[in-house]
């Protein structure tokens, strides 16, 4: 979506390069998807550039808190998870489902109540492999991800971000 802004040439320019790699790739083995596909496809990559930009959002806020004082990382935690879906909340609704006709306050309401949802499934997974499956604590989070990146773009696609019908 070229909305006309700087971030929007951003966004544009990479979604074209992006664009331009995968279909190169595809080329390779013979592939050539529908212009639907490319569309769903752009909307997944462009879901996970957010998301590991609001990895780093936490991680950063986190960590200000932690450097400024150790006893605050708690503290450090609960805003960095508000920033960082504050922070998803902007570039997905902007850029990645894209929308005019939403109810923004409920679409952020849903938004918090995603995360927050599989932020525990990620919790519970986490200690089920860890503790009861003996998965290392390195690895066991990135397992984590299989299932709560798929389902926090589903949630986000068709719940969150869902446009509201025009009666």
């Amino acid at each position: 979506m070229a909305d006309g802004t700087f971030l929007g040439r951003i966004w544009s320019s990479l979604e074209h390069m992006i664009r331009v790699v995968t279909a190169f790739l595809l080329s390779l083995v013979g592939i050539h998807p529908s212009e639907s596909w490319w569309g769903t496809y752009l909307q997944v990559v462009k879901f996970c550039i957010v998301g590991a930009s609001n990895t780093l959002v936490s991680l950063a806020v986190y960590y200000a808190f932690v450097i400024v004082d150790p006893d605050t990382y708690l503290i450090g935690n609960v805003v960095g998870f508000i920033v960082s879906v504050l922070n998803s909340y902007y570039w997905n609704n902007k850029y990645v489902f894209a929308g005019e006709n939403r109810n923004h306050v409920l679409a952020l309401a849903k938004t918090y109540a995603m995360y927050g949802a599989t932020t525990v499934l990620s919790t519970v997974l986490l200690f089920v492999m860890v503790e009861l499956w003996g998965i290392s604590e390195f690895l066991a989070p990135l397992i984590t991800l299989v299932v709560t990146i798929p389902l926090n773009f589903l949630l986000s696609k068709f719940w969150a971000f869902r446009e509201a019908r025009a009666d």
